[in-house]
């Protein structure tokens, strides 16, 4: 199987997570970047106004792909605006898909995370992986967003949280 895992992070987590399950799976990691410096007011100005910003080109072969497997942080309940064009490309270029994020989780799950992903790419992800940062805390600590905001995920991590996503793909790839 022929897999191509896509990560956008802006604080080196997701990508860190995204390097490590493509390793595992023998996949290709295409490393999503902007040709701006983000900003946190850019996050939210993104947000607010669902902008999609400029990303570097696209592959042009999401065809000669079985599965692709998107790795983002989650924004405000929304998936991470630079991803946006990779996931409106699905729309064209049918194929299988799945996508997994480590972020926050101060303020609760993503409820609508599903929902946003399928209007974005017009069909659901085989598999949605949503994993909180809080999880990884300290079961005493009561998790803030600054604590989750400042989180770096580490080896041992990086290791827990790879091995939760191969497991949650397992029978779908």
């Amino acid at each position: 199987m022929k897999i191509l895992t896509v990560s956008y992070s802006f604080t080196g987590n997701n990508e860190a997570l995204a390097k490590s399950v493509a390793k595992e799976l023998a996949a290709e990691h295409l490393i999503v970047t902007e040709p701006k410096t983000r900003t946190m007011g850019g996050i939210v100005l993104d947000m607010l106004f669902n902008r999609t910003p400029k990303v570097q080109s696209l592959p042009n072969k999401w065809g000669d792909y079985d599965l692709i497997l998107f790795f983002a942080p989650i924004w405000m309940g929304q998936v991470a605006s630079p991803i946006r064009a990779y996931l409106k490309e699905l729309r064209v270029n049918s194929g299988r898909y799945a996508f997994a994020s480590i972020s926050g989780g101060a303020d609760g799950g993503n409820p609508k995370l599903m929902s946003e992903l399928n209007k974005r790419t017009g069909r659901e992800p085989i598999a949605l992986i949503d994993l909180p940062i809080t999880s990884l805390l300290p079961q005493d600590q009561q998790a803030a967003r600054k604590d989750t905001s400042a989180y770096r995920i580490d080896e041992k991590d990086i290791k827990k949280l790879t091995d939760t996503i191969l497991q949650a793909l397992k029978d779908k790839i």
